[in-house]
């Protein structure tokens, strides 16, 4: 249904603008007395080239946006997909945001943050009535970027930005109208964890080192002592039947023993540990190049949705890395 200016429902609109994805930005100056002043805003858009001039907007019932009508400078800090707890301390009001935060400004000059995506310093060149909003655009005077990955929001959360992948396995004209494409995400999952076994498979055969082995050795490299009944929870995913035999194979191996402090709890042995380590140094050598060749951006953004995946099938398995006591 479509709606009038007159009919508007103030929550509907706001999640229709919400579909609109946005980078996250924080709008720093300082007041008169020297304090700094910061928000949170996802209204900054560029304005022209020649000259260099952006803008963003602050709504007009804003307590700081006094300071910011009275500055002659602002800067504006595109956040980086690490920030996000920075992008919530700003939108927060009735604290001292800047407590504790390094600065790469002086005194007199609005403040700069660290570690952002990128950092514009601006200086007023107007300001506009904008409904409930003041629009303020700004002259660019310097500014810095960096390759790390910005943090985008859109329907009203935080997200990663990723460039749109191609077909990795589809000819042009192939009928892909089937029930098993390329779009199935069990396929994908599944060649791509084949594909990145593969890089580790030479390692793994020069120490005569199964699936099901470097499964648990890579378990007991970051928990252990581990009983039997443990090893077991924690490999369920795998689909490897670890009992018994599989462990009394590794102890054969002269990779686990039992735990002499803790009855009936196995650990790695100091030739078990050197042989992960040696495997696991493979898998982050094949890691790198992975993400060499993807960017930071898409690295950022794959482990993301490898962890909602995760988190979406997951059966209740133990957690594999934990506080120490």
């Amino acid at each position: 249904m479509q709606s009038t200016a007159a009919t508007f429902d103030p929550k509907d609109f706001r999640r229709a603008l919400g579909m609109f994805g946005t980078g996250v930005t924080i709008v720093t100056t300082r007041a008169e007395g020297g304090e700094p002043v910061g928000i949170t805003a996802n209204s900054f858009n560029s304005v022209s080239l020649e000259p260099p001039m952006v803008l963003w907007s602050l709504a007009k019932n804003a307590r700081s946006l006094p300071v910011f009508q009275n500055a002659a400078t602002w800067n504006v800090h595109i956040l980086s997909n690490e920030q996000e707890a920075l992008s919530n301390r700003f939108a927060r009001a009735g604290e001292d945001k800047f407590s504790g935060l390094p600065l790469d400004s002086e005194q007199e000059h609005a403040p700069l943050l660290q570690d952002c995506s990128a950092r514009f310093r601006c200086k007023t060149a107007f300001q506009y009535d904008g409904g409930d909003h003041i629009i303020f655009v700004g002259e660019v005077t310097d500014y810095d970027a960096n390759p790390t990955p910005p943090l985008l929001y859109v329907t009203g959360g935080y997200a990663l930005a990723s460039p749109k992948s191609q077909a990795i396995a589809t000819e042009p004209a192939a009928d892909t109208d089937t029930a098993y494409s390329e779009n199935l995400i069990g396929y994908l999952m599944g060649r791509a964890h084949f594909q990145f076994l593969s890089g580790i498979r030479k390692p793994m055969n020069e120490f005569g080192m199964t699936d099901a082995d470097f499964y648990v050795l890579s378990l007991l490299s970051i928990q252990q002592p581990l009983s039997p009944a443990e090893i077991a929870a924690h490999m369920a995913y795998t689909g490897i039947d670890i009992g018994a035999v599989a462990l009394q194979s590794l102890i054969r191996k002269g990779w686990v023993e039992e735990s002499a402090e803790h009855a009936r709890a196995l650990q790695l042995t100091a030739q078990g540990n050197e042989a992960i380590l040696h495997v696991l140094a493979a898998a982050k050598a094949v890691e790198t190049d992975i993400v060499s060749r993807l960017g930071e951006m898409e690295a950022v953004t794959l482990r993301n949705l490898l962890k909602k995946a995760i988190a979406a099938t997951d059966p209740g398995l133990p957690k594999l890395w934990q506080a120490k006591a």
